[in-house]
């Protein structure tokens, strides 16, 4: 998953305004105690960031894993 992806799947799972809200926002404990803005920036896999914003907003599993697929299995397209 790169940056981009990261971004694309916060949006799609929680919308544009309260994704980036989220990242900017709320700190996760699975990255550090920091935000994913934070974590990203430091250096941290987007990955793992989606994983700790999903841990930290409880996100059911098939959720979790519906956006971490490749973007054009999201869709259909694949």
């Amino acid at each position: 998953m790169r940056h981009s992806e990261f971004w694309q799947v916060v949006e799609e799972a929680f919308g544009a305004g309260y994704g980036r809200s989220l990242a900017a926002d709320l700190v996760l404990t699975g990255v550090g105690g920091r935000t994913a803005v934070q974590a990203l920036d430091a250096g941290a896999a987007p990955r793992d960031v989606w994983n700790a914003l999903c841990d930290e907003m409880e996100v059911d599993e098939a959720t979790r894993w519906r956006y971490r697929r490749d973007p054009k299995a999201r869709d259909g397209r694949r």
